[in-house]
Protein backbone atom coordinates (compact mmCIF):
# COMPACT_ATOMS: atom_id res chain seq x y z
CA UNK A 1 0.00 0.00 0.00
CA UNK A 2 1.12 3.35 -1.09
CA UNK A 3 2.02 6.01 1.16
CA UNK A 4 -0.57 8.12 0.21
CA UNK A 5 -2.86 4.98 0.52
CA UNK A 6 -2.15 4.67 4.15
CA UNK A 7 -2.67 8.29 5.14
CA UNK A 8 -6.06 7.80 3.29
CA UNK A 9 -7.25 5.29 5.71
CA UNK A 10 -6.26 6.87 8.66
CA UNK A 11 -8.32 10.27 7.29
CA UNK A 12 -10.98 7.79 6.72
CA UNK A 13 -10.98 6.35 10.21
CA UNK A 14 -11.12 10.11 11.61
CA UNK A 15 -14.13 10.73 9.78
CA UNK A 16 -15.70 7.41 11.22
CA UNK A 17 -15.14 8.20 14.79
CA UNK A 18 -14.68 12.07 15.06
CA UNK A 19 -18.79 12.47 15.58
CA UNK A 20 -18.05 10.23 18.77
CA UNK A 21 -18.99 12.30 22.23
CA UNK A 22 -16.48 10.29 23.82
CA UNK A 23 -13.34 10.89 21.77
CA UNK A 24 -11.46 12.29 24.78
CA UNK A 25 -7.46 12.27 25.11
CA UNK A 26 -7.07 8.53 25.39
CA UNK A 27 -9.64 7.38 22.57
CA UNK A 28 -7.76 9.84 20.50
CA UNK A 29 -4.26 8.12 20.73
CA UNK A 30 -5.77 4.54 20.28
CA UNK A 31 -8.41 4.97 17.49
CA UNK A 32 -6.40 7.77 15.63
CA UNK A 33 -2.98 9.14 16.72
CA UNK A 34 -1.57 5.67 16.80
CA UNK A 35 -2.97 4.58 13.39
CA UNK A 36 -1.48 7.86 11.93
CA UNK A 37 2.03 6.43 13.64
CA UNK A 38 1.54 3.18 12.05
CA UNK A 39 1.27 4.96 8.50
CA UNK A 40 4.25 6.78 8.91
CA UNK A 41 5.70 3.21 9.13
CA UNK A 42 6.68 3.09 13.07
CA UNK A 43 5.88 0.19 14.83
CA UNK A 44 3.24 0.95 17.36
CA UNK A 45 3.82 -2.46 18.97
CA UNK A 46 7.27 -2.42 19.50
CA UNK A 47 8.35 0.15 23.27
CA UNK A 48 11.72 -0.02 21.85
CA UNK A 49 10.35 2.06 18.54
CA UNK A 50 7.40 3.49 19.47
CA UNK A 51 7.25 4.28 23.56
CA UNK A 52 4.24 5.40 25.08
CA UNK A 53 4.50 7.16 28.02
CA UNK A 54 8.27 8.66 28.41
CA UNK A 55 9.49 10.28 31.14
CA UNK A 56 12.38 12.50 31.08
CA UNK A 57 12.88 14.21 34.68
CA UNK A 58 13.49 18.06 34.45
CA UNK A 59 15.01 20.04 37.06
CA UNK A 60 12.80 19.33 40.21
CA UNK A 61 9.48 18.10 38.28
CA UNK A 62 10.12 14.13 38.50
CA UNK A 63 7.99 11.64 36.86
CA UNK A 64 6.16 13.76 34.16
CA UNK A 65 4.92 12.18 31.08
CA UNK A 66 4.70 12.69 26.84
CA UNK A 67 2.36 10.60 25.07
CA UNK A 68 4.76 9.24 22.89
CA UNK A 69 8.43 8.91 22.25
CA UNK A 70 9.39 8.03 18.21
CA UNK A 71 13.18 6.13 18.67
CA UNK A 72 15.53 5.58 15.65
CA UNK A 73 18.73 3.57 16.40
CA UNK A 74 18.45 3.85 20.06
CA UNK A 75 18.00 7.68 20.06
CA UNK A 76 14.77 9.82 20.40
CA UNK A 77 14.08 11.53 17.74
CA UNK A 78 10.67 12.80 18.00
CA UNK A 79 8.71 13.52 20.86
CA UNK A 80 4.44 13.52 20.82
CA UNK A 81 1.60 15.15 22.47
CA UNK A 82 -1.88 14.34 22.44
CA UNK A 83 -4.85 16.22 23.09
CA UNK A 84 -9.14 15.02 22.82
CA UNK A 85 -10.19 15.62 19.21
CA UNK A 86 -12.11 18.56 20.86
CA UNK A 87 -9.45 20.19 21.66
CA UNK A 88 -8.61 23.41 19.19
CA UNK A 89 -4.33 23.18 19.00
CA UNK A 90 -4.13 27.21 18.99
CA UNK A 91 -5.45 26.89 22.73
CA UNK A 92 -3.92 23.75 23.78
CA UNK A 93 -1.29 24.25 26.59
CA UNK A 94 2.20 22.02 25.70
CA UNK A 95 4.47 22.94 28.22
CA UNK A 96 5.64 19.25 28.95
CA UNK A 97 6.60 19.04 24.98
CA UNK A 98 8.21 22.47 25.43
CA UNK A 99 10.21 21.17 28.64
CA UNK A 100 10.83 17.73 27.26
CA UNK A 101 12.66 19.25 23.84
CA UNK A 102 15.14 20.82 25.87
CA UNK A 103 16.36 18.00 27.97
CA UNK A 104 15.79 15.15 25.24
CA UNK A 105 18.08 14.76 21.71
CA UNK A 106 14.40 14.85 19.80
CA UNK A 107 14.64 17.74 17.30
CA UNK A 108 11.15 16.91 16.42
CA UNK A 109 7.87 17.97 18.67
CA UNK A 110 4.40 17.09 17.55
CA UNK A 111 1.62 17.78 18.90
CA UNK A 112 -1.78 16.39 18.01
CA UNK A 113 -5.65 16.41 18.64
CA UNK A 114 -6.22 13.32 15.89
CA UNK A 115 -7.28 15.44 13.11
CA UNK A 116 -4.09 18.28 13.58
CA UNK A 117 -0.44 17.57 13.63
CA UNK A 118 1.96 20.34 14.28
CA UNK A 119 5.49 19.96 13.64
CA UNK A 120 7.98 21.82 15.76
CA UNK A 121 11.77 22.20 16.03
CA UNK A 122 14.58 24.53 16.54
CA UNK A 123 14.70 26.92 13.68
CA UNK A 124 15.23 30.35 15.89
CA UNK A 125 17.44 29.15 18.92
CA UNK A 126 19.12 25.49 19.05
CA UNK A 127 17.72 23.29 21.82
CA UNK A 128 14.89 25.69 22.59
CA UNK A 129 11.44 24.47 20.48
CA UNK A 130 10.10 27.63 18.80
CA UNK A 131 6.63 28.99 19.69
CA UNK A 132 5.08 28.12 16.38
CA UNK A 133 5.05 24.83 13.96
CA UNK A 134 6.97 24.79 10.66
CA UNK A 135 4.63 22.67 9.32
CA UNK A 136 0.86 21.85 10.17
CA UNK A 137 -0.49 18.28 8.36
CA UNK A 138 -4.28 18.05 8.63
CA UNK A 139 -6.22 14.78 7.85
CA UNK A 140 -9.16 16.65 7.10
CA UNK A 141 -8.07 19.29 4.54
CA UNK A 142 -4.76 18.31 2.10
CA UNK A 143 -3.27 17.68 -0.85
CA UNK A 144 -0.57 16.42 -2.69
CA UNK A 145 2.07 19.25 -1.76
CA UNK A 146 1.05 18.04 2.07
CA UNK A 147 1.99 14.25 1.51
CA UNK A 148 5.00 15.16 -0.22
CA UNK A 149 6.76 16.82 3.11
CA UNK A 150 4.42 14.23 5.66
CA UNK A 151 6.56 11.49 3.86
CA UNK A 152 9.64 13.07 5.21
CA UNK A 153 8.61 12.12 8.96
CA UNK A 154 8.32 8.53 7.83
CA UNK A 155 10.37 6.08 9.43
CA UNK A 156 11.51 4.43 5.70
CA UNK A 157 12.62 8.31 4.47
CA UNK A 158 13.63 9.87 8.10
CA UNK A 159 16.49 12.02 8.15
CA UNK A 160 16.73 14.83 10.86
CA UNK A 161 19.06 16.89 8.63
CA UNK A 162 16.66 16.76 6.11
CA UNK A 163 14.35 18.06 7.92
CA UNK A 164 16.07 20.41 9.81
CA UNK A 165 17.04 21.56 6.53
CA UNK A 166 13.99 22.35 4.96
CA UNK A 167 12.78 23.56 8.43
CA UNK A 168 13.42 26.79 7.80
CA UNK A 169 12.52 27.01 4.41
CA UNK A 170 8.96 25.91 5.06
CA UNK A 171 8.70 28.10 8.28
CA UNK A 172 9.54 30.97 5.80
CA UNK A 173 7.91 30.19 2.65
CA UNK A 174 4.87 30.13 5.00
CA UNK A 175 5.19 33.52 6.37
CA UNK A 176 5.94 35.07 2.98
CA UNK A 177 2.85 33.05 1.77
CA UNK A 178 0.76 34.87 4.25
CA UNK A 179 2.13 37.83 3.41
CA UNK A 180 1.28 37.85 -0.20
CA UNK A 181 -2.32 36.52 0.45
CA UNK A 182 -2.69 39.61 2.58
CA UNK A 183 -1.42 41.66 -0.03
CA UNK A 184 -3.46 39.81 -2.44
CA UNK A 185 -6.26 40.73 -0.95
CA UNK A 186 -5.53 43.99 0.56
CA UNK A 187 -2.26 45.70 -0.87
CA UNK A 188 -0.77 47.74 1.41
CA UNK A 189 0.53 51.43 0.96
CA UNK A 190 4.22 49.98 0.93
CA UNK A 191 3.73 47.32 -1.47
CA UNK A 192 1.85 49.09 -4.11
CA UNK A 193 4.76 51.61 -3.87
CA UNK A 194 6.83 48.88 -4.58
CA UNK A 195 5.38 47.64 -7.63
CA UNK A 196 4.43 51.20 -8.49
CA UNK A 197 8.39 51.97 -8.87
CA UNK A 198 9.03 49.23 -11.20
CA UNK A 199 6.36 49.99 -13.97
CA UNK A 200 5.28 53.97 -13.42
CA UNK A 201 8.27 56.68 -14.32
CA UNK A 202 6.30 59.69 -12.85
CA UNK A 203 6.68 61.07 -8.88
CA UNK A 204 4.69 58.33 -6.45
CA UNK A 205 2.75 60.76 -4.99
CA UNK A 206 -0.88 59.75 -2.79
CA UNK A 207 -3.15 60.15 -5.88
CA UNK A 208 -1.04 58.22 -7.61
CA UNK A 209 -0.76 55.52 -5.16
CA UNK A 210 -4.58 55.35 -5.03
CA UNK A 211 -4.71 55.21 -8.45
CA UNK A 212 -2.27 52.30 -8.42
CA UNK A 213 -3.48 50.50 -5.43
CA UNK A 214 -6.94 48.94 -7.87
CA UNK A 215 -4.86 48.02 -10.72
CA UNK A 216 -2.35 45.72 -8.69
CA UNK A 217 -5.15 43.84 -6.50
CA UNK A 218 -6.09 43.26 -10.78
CA UNK A 219 -2.96 41.92 -11.35
CA UNK A 220 -2.51 39.35 -8.96
CA UNK A 221 -6.12 38.23 -10.07
CA UNK A 222 -4.79 38.24 -13.90
CA UNK A 223 -2.18 36.20 -12.55
CA UNK A 224 -4.52 33.44 -10.84
CA UNK A 225 -6.81 33.13 -13.39
CA UNK A 226 -3.99 32.46 -15.71
CA UNK A 227 -2.77 29.46 -13.72
CA UNK A 228 -6.04 28.27 -13.32
CA UNK A 229 -6.53 27.98 -16.63
CA UNK A 230 -2.86 26.74 -17.35
CA UNK A 231 -3.53 23.56 -14.54
CA UNK A 232 -6.95 22.97 -15.97
CA UNK A 233 -5.64 22.53 -19.79
CA UNK A 234 -3.13 20.18 -18.65
CA UNK A 235 -5.34 18.26 -16.44
CA UNK A 236 -8.00 17.25 -18.82
CA UNK A 237 -6.49 17.68 -22.42
CA UNK A 238 -8.62 19.99 -23.55
CA UNK A 239 -8.53 23.34 -25.04
CA UNK A 240 -9.75 25.95 -22.63
CA UNK A 241 -11.55 27.63 -25.22
CA UNK A 242 -13.76 24.52 -26.74
CA UNK A 243 -14.20 23.94 -23.08
CA UNK A 244 -15.68 27.40 -21.68
CA UNK A 245 -17.57 27.15 -25.47
CA UNK A 246 -19.63 23.93 -24.09
CA UNK A 247 -20.32 25.00 -21.35
CA UNK A 248 -21.40 28.71 -21.99
CA UNK A 249 -23.12 30.91 -19.37
CA UNK A 250 -26.56 30.83 -20.22
CA UNK A 251 -29.84 32.14 -18.48
CA UNK A 252 -32.73 29.61 -18.81
CA UNK A 253 -36.21 30.91 -20.06
CA UNK A 254 -37.55 33.13 -16.92
CA UNK A 255 -36.42 31.11 -14.30
CA UNK A 256 -33.86 33.55 -13.71
CA UNK A 257 -31.25 30.74 -13.27
CA UNK A 258 -27.34 32.22 -14.89
CA UNK A 259 -24.82 29.64 -14.60
CA UNK A 260 -21.88 31.95 -13.56
CA UNK A 261 -18.18 32.60 -14.78
CA UNK A 262 -16.57 31.92 -11.01
CA UNK A 263 -19.28 28.42 -10.68
CA UNK A 264 -18.05 27.70 -14.05
CA UNK A 265 -14.21 27.64 -12.49
CA UNK A 266 -14.93 25.76 -9.93
CA UNK A 267 -16.70 23.07 -12.03
CA UNK A 268 -13.20 22.85 -14.00
CA UNK A 269 -11.76 22.69 -10.72
CA UNK A 270 -13.93 19.72 -9.87
CA UNK A 271 -13.05 18.10 -13.44
CA UNK A 272 -9.44 18.19 -12.99
CA UNK A 273 -9.07 16.81 -9.56
CA UNK A 274 -11.70 13.90 -11.01
CA UNK A 275 -9.30 13.10 -14.15
CA UNK A 276 -6.62 11.57 -11.50
CA UNK A 277 -9.99 8.83 -10.83
CA UNK A 278 -12.35 8.95 -13.94
CA UNK A 279 -12.74 9.75 -17.03
CA UNK A 280 -14.07 14.10 -16.52
CA UNK A 281 -16.29 13.97 -19.21
CA UNK A 282 -18.23 12.23 -16.38
CA UNK A 283 -18.79 15.25 -13.67
CA UNK A 284 -21.25 17.29 -14.93
CA UNK A 285 -23.16 20.59 -13.30
CA UNK A 286 -26.64 21.26 -12.95
CA UNK A 287 -27.51 24.67 -11.85
CA UNK A 288 -30.24 26.09 -9.68
CA UNK A 289 -31.47 28.79 -8.01
CA UNK A 290 -30.17 28.30 -4.53
CA UNK A 291 -27.15 26.20 -5.79
CA UNK A 292 -25.30 25.45 -8.44
CA UNK A 293 -24.71 21.36 -8.24
CA UNK A 294 -21.74 19.64 -9.78
CA UNK A 295 -23.02 15.51 -10.09
CA UNK A 296 -21.09 12.28 -11.64
CA UNK A 297 -22.70 11.04 -14.15
CA UNK A 298 -25.04 13.78 -14.23
CA UNK A 299 -27.04 11.93 -11.34
CA UNK A 300 -28.85 13.96 -8.87
CA UNK A 301 -28.35 10.93 -6.57
CA UNK A 302 -24.44 11.41 -7.00
CA UNK A 303 -23.91 14.67 -5.75
CA UNK A 304 -19.83 15.55 -5.50
CA UNK A 305 -20.15 19.14 -3.91
CA UNK A 306 -22.67 21.96 -4.48
CA UNK A 307 -21.72 25.58 -4.86
CA UNK A 308 -23.06 28.67 -3.29
CA UNK A 309 -21.72 31.85 -5.03
CA UNK A 310 -24.20 34.29 -5.50
CA UNK A 311 -23.99 35.74 -2.11
CA UNK A 312 -21.37 38.20 -0.25
CA UNK A 313 -19.70 34.88 1.30
CA UNK A 314 -18.91 32.02 -0.71
CA UNK A 315 -19.57 28.21 0.45
CA UNK A 316 -19.34 25.07 -1.17
CA UNK A 317 -21.19 21.89 0.41
CA UNK A 318 -19.01 18.68 0.50
CA UNK A 319 -20.17 15.47 0.41
CA UNK A 320 -18.71 12.08 2.44
CA UNK A 321 -19.43 8.34 0.60
CA UNK A 322 -22.43 8.55 3.24
CA UNK A 323 -23.90 11.47 1.59
CA UNK A 324 -23.23 13.36 4.73
CA UNK A 325 -22.90 17.29 4.40
CA UNK A 326 -20.47 19.19 5.37
CA UNK A 327 -20.32 23.18 4.30
CA UNK A 328 -17.38 25.06 3.98
CA UNK A 329 -16.85 28.54 3.15
CA UNK A 330 -14.06 29.71 0.43
CA UNK A 331 -13.31 33.31 -1.28
CA UNK A 332 -12.60 31.87 -4.57
CA UNK A 333 -13.52 28.76 -7.29
CA UNK A 334 -9.39 28.08 -6.50
CA UNK A 335 -9.79 27.14 -2.98
CA UNK A 336 -11.56 24.23 -3.93
CA UNK A 337 -8.32 22.13 -4.49
CA UNK A 338 -7.63 22.14 -0.69
CA UNK A 339 -10.66 19.76 -0.43
CA UNK A 340 -9.27 17.80 -3.46
CA UNK A 341 -9.33 14.78 -1.11
CA UNK A 342 -12.45 15.21 0.18
CA UNK A 343 -13.33 15.23 -3.75
CA UNK A 344 -11.93 12.32 -4.21
CA UNK A 345 -12.76 10.19 -1.86
CA UNK A 346 -16.74 10.61 -2.86
CA UNK A 347 -15.91 10.38 -6.52
CA UNK A 348 -13.86 7.08 -6.27
CA UNK A 349 -17.17 6.26 -3.95
CA UNK A 350 -19.31 6.87 -7.07
CA UNK A 351 -16.81 4.95 -9.43
CA UNK A 352 -17.10 1.45 -7.46
CA UNK A 353 -20.52 1.65 -7.89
Amino acid sequence: MSFKDRIGDVARRLEMVKSRSDLGEEATKTAVVMPFLAALGYDIFNPAEVQPEFTADVGTKKGEKVDFAIFLDDRVEMIIEAKPFSCALKDAQYSQLYRYFGVTDARIALLTNGAEYWFFTDVDATNRMDEKPFFKFSLEVYDEADLRELEKFAKESFSIEQVQATAASLKYTRLAAQYISQQMAEPDEEFVKLVARSVYDGRLTASVVERMTPCVKRAFDDIIRARVRSRLEVALGEDEEEMVEAQEPEIAGDDGIVTTEEELQAFYIVRAIAAELVDPSRIAIRDQKSYCGILFDDNNRKPICRLGFDGRQKWVILFDENKQETRVNVDRPEDLYRYGPALRTVIESYKRG
